[in-house]
């Protein structure tokens, strides 16, 4: 049936893209997940960890030129202590803001504790908050650390991973109470380091160092970002996971962690107005210097025991510190939950957030929105947008379908207008098929005459799928990427609209206490809830308002092509299959009234009909 071949080409090869990436890519890379885990969880139970400091230890080779802070060299392991444990052994500073409870490290001076507190591990509230930095000699060291390096030659004692520093005053550091650390080097340096914290997620450290001695010091600023151990990742090609930053000129830099292991470290040279950090899928941790600073930045990867450490790092040009003067650093810290209005996606919109206020470079790039982010920044901007009238990303999605269906209308017209075209001149491609049974290439010519003569497009019939794919893929990708996305439930079930439906159909929806997904070798097959069979018989529906093509071929397709998709999508966000079942039930109203307008007879419950009629005969 030559009216709908397109059309059915262009379904069978998105299908064929989906499925192929679904069940080669996505299942193995959900299998090696589980694999690592489990590694990961008996390697912990076995191994201990490391606990070197990744604090800088090393100086310039000569006074004035482009140093590094140097990167931990690999240490005898010791025992892991449990995250708790390691806290209370050191004297520590509290941290008390609307979104971030956890300390600061007096010994060290470090920021190594943070949970984010209105994040939770899963969607019960109950649930532990998500934990960001941890101290070493836990499971999993992650902190961030600033202060000076010395120059070739100056031999006054420097502050390490092993100072003790001493808080003037008392209190907790909040975000109308800064606090202020001192540490007196016995030589004539005094260290002082005033922190300060925001509403949301921004440290400001303020380092000044005052020179009571006999003579002058040259030191180096720094900042620094360590990871212990490579975490756990997605494991998605479409989401970057590792060390991020985006510094001057150089543009936009991404290293994975395995490769920035195979590099070992990589140097960014005068740079100017950049950031760099370590961007988990929800989280990250970035150091912001300031817009003119010029920095010497490094990502690194060094062996560290049975792990890698992971750092990003910065060193400014060097200051000197006169007999009877003092020098002062500035530094600042990200370290949360990357949320779209507190990063700074669209200043227009509201969301400027530290991009704008900041004054920063591109920092909005520390959510990956991927290449299309043309189509992934205003398919989020829409969907936050109603969000904020309904407060459910559940509706927002539905109404964003809608106008997506509204702009795209008069193409759509056009194309199911030709569609209904082609349905009105079935009898006359028939009778050419009976006039020259035996000559394809005039039933070709004549084919086309008849379309020339009516003004039909025989691949119209393509642009309602071609336009979908794009709006697909930008919506998948911000239901994966955006943490505005996570635990944000819909209606009934539907608790969490970036996870798959929770509902089994293979466990009669949870009457029966087991979990199909769980058994061998085609468990990952047996996942097919509620949603997605609505998906699919709306997709059926869809298929059926055409009438039955003659070809054998093209019938299995027809009949088979919602079966396969519906299980296919089984596994995909709650969201994006809501999406795509509103989108099948719009696209049938929206095909019927044409076809009417048109002239040609709505098919859709004949078709239903003689459907069932055959099966019981």
């Amino acid at each position: 049936m030559t009216d709908n071949r397109n059309t059915i080409l262009a379904v069978i090869l998105s299908g064929l893209v989906l499925i192929a990436w679904q069940y080669f890519y996505n299942v193995p890379q959900m299998e090696k997940q589980r694999a690592q885990q489990q590694a990961q969880a008996e390697l912990q139970k076995t191994t201990p960890q490391p606990t070197a400091s990744a604090t800088p230890g090393g100086a310039p080779a000569t006074p004035g030129s482009a140093a590094q802070p140097a990167t931990p060299a690999a240490s005898q392991p010791q025992s892991v202590v449990p995250r708790e444990a390691a806290i209370a052994a050191s004297p520590r500073v509290k941290i008390d803001t609307p979104r971030i409870a956890g300390s600061i490290s007096l010994k060290g001076g470090r920021i190594d504790d943070i949970a984010l507190v209105q994040f939770r591990e899963t969607v019960d509230p109950k649930s532990p908050p998500i934990i960001l930095y941890s101290p070493s000699g836990t499971a999993e060291p992650y902190y961030a650390e600033f202060g000076w390096v010395a120059a070739t030659g100056v031999t006054a004692k420097m502050p390490n991973a092993q100072t003790v520093w001493q808080q003037e005053g008392s209190g907790s550091l909040t975000p109308t109470s800064p606090v202020v650390l001192k540490w007196d080097n016995g030589e004539g340096l005094t260290f002082r380091r005033t922190i300060a914290v925001d509403d949301h997620y921004l440290f400001t450290v303020k380092d000044e160092v005052s020179n009571v001695g006999n003579a002058p010091v040259t030191l180096y600023p720094f900042a620094l970002i360590s990871r212990h151990g490579a975490p756990q990742v997605s494991g998605y090609y479409i989401l970057h996971e590792g060390l991020i930053g985006y510094l001057g000129d150089q543009g936009l830099q991404e290293y994975a962690y395995k490769k920035v292991d195979e590099a070992k470290q990589v140097n960014f040279s005068n740079v100017t107005n950049g950031w760099l950090g370590i961007t988990d899928k929800y989280w990250a941790s970035a150091l912001l210097p300031d817009t003119n600073a010029k920095l010497q930045a490094r990502f690194s990867s060094n062996p560290s025991g049975n792990l890698h450490t992971y750092q990003t790092d910065y060193l400014l040009d060097p200051v000197t510190v006169a007999i009877g003067g003092t020098a002062t650093a500035n530094a600042r810290l990200f370290a949360g939950a990357k949320e779209a209005g507190v990063v700074g996606v669209f200043p227009f919109a509201g969301l400027g957030g530290y991009n704008k206020e900041l004054g920063l470079n591109h920092f909005d790039l520390l959510i990956d929105w991927g290449w299309f982010y043309f189509i992934t920044k205003p398919m989020f901007l829409g969907l936050d947008f109603f969000f904020r009238f309904f407060g459910n990303f559940g509706w927002s999605i539905l109404l964003v379908t809608v106008i997506v269906k509204l702009l795209f209308f008069p193409l759509a017209n056009k194309s199911y207008a030709s569609m209904a075209k082609m349905k009105s001149i079935q009898p006359q491609l028939q009778a050419l098929k009976e006039r020259y049974p035996d000559d394809k290439v005039k039933q070709q010519q004549e084919m086309m005459e008849i379309y020339r003569k009516e003004k039909i497009n025989p691949v119209a019939g393509c642009l309602p799928v071609v336009i979908q794919i794009p709006v697909f893929f930008s919506l998948y990708k911000v239901l994966f990427v955006t943490i505005e996305m996570r635990h944000a439930p819909f209606i009934g079930w539907i608790k969490d609209l970036s996870a798959p439906d929770p509902t089994n159909l293979f466990n009669l929806f949870g009457l029966i206490p087991f979990d199909p997904t769980t058994i061998p070798v085609f468990g990952q097959y047996l996942a097919l809830g509620i949603w997605p069979i609505i998906m699919g018989i709306t997709m059926w529906f869809q298929m059926k308002l055409n009438p039955t093509p003659p070809d054998p071929t093209q019938q299995i397709i027809f009949n088979w092509m919602p079966l396969i998709f519906t299980f296919m999508l089984a596994g995909f966000p709650a969201g994006l299959v809501i999406y795509w079942a509103w989108n099948n039930l719009l696209s049938v109203v929206q095909q019927s009234y044409i076809m009417r307008r048109n002239g040609v007879k709505v098919e859709l419950f004949d078709n239903l009909k003689a459907t069932f009629a055959r099966k019981a005969t």
